[in-house]
């Protein structure tokens, strides 16, 4: 990926975790083959997107400037090091949530590609996620008595919308704003609006090819 390289990822962090955690030097090791390891996964990760700002002539950008960009890459992170170390997860996983405001906790397993657009005020819940899993802002997937929900492939969560419960979302179905789903099943190919229990679905006629193209 283009700027910046290995050393300067491996700087910020370490500065970011010390300054606001302490970081202790025998944690630097692990954070390092970590940090490698993330990186892997987050250029995996962005060969899916068609957002403008992860390409530059056709190459890929990581910019941990870009919040989107550091929170899939923090989350990654996180994630990796709690094999080895659940306390520098846990900072990991602050610092996300502090610099990004987006709640990614490290045991919640998202899948090896998903997207998220401007994700402040979003809070990802312990739930089955498949591929190509996008969400915004303020989205919330959350349990009701200990049961959470079910994503097929190619869903998208659009701003302020929840998903809490027993519920399994169909493949290439689109979450409309601010709809709330509670212990219902959504079929494939749907776009859904409103409020369990009078949610209104309809059929999505012309759903998008992800082999190809991403639209946000």
């Amino acid at each position: 990926m283009g700027y910046p390289n290995r050393k300067e990822i491996i700087a910020l962090v370490k500065k970011q975790l010390n300054n606001l955690f302490n970081l202790d030097e025998k944690e630097i090791p692990t954070l390092e083959e970590a940090i490698d390891l993330a990186l892997r996964k987050t250029k995996e990760n962005f060969k899916y997107h068609n957002n403008k700002y992860f390409w530059e002539n056709e190459q890929l950008i990581f910019d941990p400037y870009h919040s989107g960009q550091y929170a899939i890459f923090l989350y990654y992170l996180s994630n990796i090091v709690q094999t080895y170390s659940k306390s520098l997860a846990d900072r990991i996983y602050y610092l996300n949530k502090a610099l990004n405001g987006v709640e990614l906790f490290y045991e919640v397993e998202l899948p090896d590609i998903f997207f998220l657009e401007h994700p402040i005020g979003s809070v990802m819940g312990r739930a089955s996620y498949s591929n190509y899993f996008s969400f915004s802002q303020n989205c919330t997937v959350g349990n009701n008595k200990g049961v959470y929900p079910s994503f097929e492939e190619n869903v998208t969560m659009l701003s302020g919308s929840k998903v809490i419960g027993d519920c399994l979302i169909g493949k290439n179905t689109i979450i409309s704003a601010n709809t709330y789903i509670k212990d219902t099943n959504i079929p494939p190919n749907s776009i859904v609006f409103g409020s369990s229990p009078n949610l209104i679905i309809k059929e999505r006629k012309h759903g998008i090819n992800h082999g190809e193209y991403w639209i946000f």
